[in-house]
């Protein structure tokens, strides 16, 4: 019996129309969140008379988005299988309090200082993990006491006063004040208007290891027989992404350079993609916020994954606590006030469904982006604190509203 084959390229490419509407619907989320960040920097670029879009400002509203997207990496995991965690914020306050008082009471360096923060935020993870996964309190009532009792702790830590970083030892103070406020080196001169050396290398190599990714990505698709795009609209994507890329990361450049905590944040957020996207683990948590049943007569064990899920929102905390200090400076009574709502509305700005099994860490990356962009914007303006309280609690209802609209729609 005669067979007939096709050209490889003609079964293996798809038309650019096709995958563009394919990409749209599937993206709706992420192009929406997009489009609304765009729209949020142009309205206060003309609001501030052009302040907001300055180097400076674009620059030091990077560093402020790096703590609340590091607890979104982290809730975009807890929302994908099925839970929330309220307790972030004081989490936080409380792990930022212990490394401060590390240092100034016990006069220990930045290492252990860290190091024991650290193993205080998996303390924490196993504590929200035991009662979570093995005795079937829900998520929510869990965290929400933590809440409570973690922002007491951090008055007992700190004697109800504002501990600032000074009093530790020299050596500690300023390598420790690196980890929130310092920029790469620079093989010169950092000066603001100049580009800044080591920065702009960093970007080339990352904009090169970028290219040879996707194209890679690209030949394991052929070899496999996946569908994928014309060669031309591949090249396409990959300038368009650099550009995008490359945009952000010049912003920097031509202020102080590329500070360590977004480096910190970008790593974070490549390692949880990872573990999201190409690990049984990752998988595991999408089938059981998809379907808990399911997941576990498909022999997922949930009770496990779910623990260990709580345990690096702990230690994810952790880092980001020791960030928000130093960024500070100084561990004080409110750290980490509502830092929780931040953290979850970055998620789901960023796509995550909270009715779970949807969600990616890229997004919740833009999304606390967007949301820090509020804040800074709105503060640029001085518009009142009861305004800025009212629109991000409007944003982050509209922003459920519409992951609802297209499940529903779907």
């Amino acid at each position: 019996m005669e067979t007939t084959t096709r050209p490889a390229e003609a079964v293996q490419t798809a038309s650019l129309k096709d995958l563009v509407v394919a990409s749209i619907k599937h993206n709706t989320k992420q192009y929406t969140m997009f489009l609304a960040l765009i729209a949020i920097w142009v309205i206060f670029a003309f609001l501030t008379d052009g302040v907001f879009t300055t180097a400076r400002n674009l620059s030091n509203l990077f560093v402020q988005t790096v703590t609340t997207g590091i607890l979104a990496i982290g809730m975009v995991l807890i929302i994908v299988a099925g839970h929330i965690d309220l307790s972030v914020g004081s989490v936080l306050g409380f792990l930022g309090a212990i490394c401060a008082m590390c240092m100034i009471k016990l006069e220990w360096g930045v290492l252990p200082s860290a190091l024991a923060t650290l193993v205080a935020g998996l303390l924490v993870g196993v504590w929200h993990g035991f009662w979570v996964a093995y005795r079937r309190v829900p998520a929510f009532i869990v965290t929400l006491a933590s809440m409570l009792a973690f922002r007491g702790l951090i008055i007992g830590i700190t004697g109800g006063q504002t501990q600032g970083l000074e009093m530790a030892p020299e050596g500690a103070a300023s390598a420790f004040k690196l980890i929130g406020q310092g920029y790469l080196p620079t093989l010169g001169a950092a000066v603001e208007g100049r580009l800044h050396d080591t920065s702009l290398y960093l970007t080339l190599a990352v904009l090169a290891i970028m290219v040879v990714v996707r194209l890679r990505r690209r030949a394991a698709r052929v070899k496999f027989g996946f569908t994928v795009p014309p060669m031309y609209a591949e090249i396409l994507g990959i300038a368009l992404t650099c550009a995008l890329v490359g945009a952000f990361a010049m912003l920097m450049v031509l202020y102080l350079g590329i500070p360590w905590s977004v480096i910190l944040l970008l790593a974070l957020a490549v390692v949880f993609s990872f573990i999201a996207e190409d690990t049984t683990f990752g998988r595991h948590l999408f089938a059981i916020g998809g379907n808990p049943d399911a997941a576990r007569l498909s022999g997922i064990d949930v009770r496990r994954n779910t623990f260990v899920l709580f345990i690096i929102m702990g230690v994810m905390t952790a880092v980001a606590g020791i960030v928000f200090t130093s960024r500070l400076n100084a561990a004080t009574t409110s750290a980490g006030q509502n830092a929780e709502l931040d953290a979850i509305a970055a998620a789901v700005i960023g796509g995550t469904s909270l009715l779970g099994g949807e969600g990616t860490i890229y997004g919740a990356i833009v999304g606390a982006l967007v949301m820090t962009s509020l804040d800074n914007g709105m503060s640029l303006m001085n518009l009142d604190i009861t305004f800025q309280y009212v629109i991000k609690g409007l944003i982050l209802l509209l922003a459920v509203w519409f992951d609802m609209a297209q499940r529903k729609k779907a």
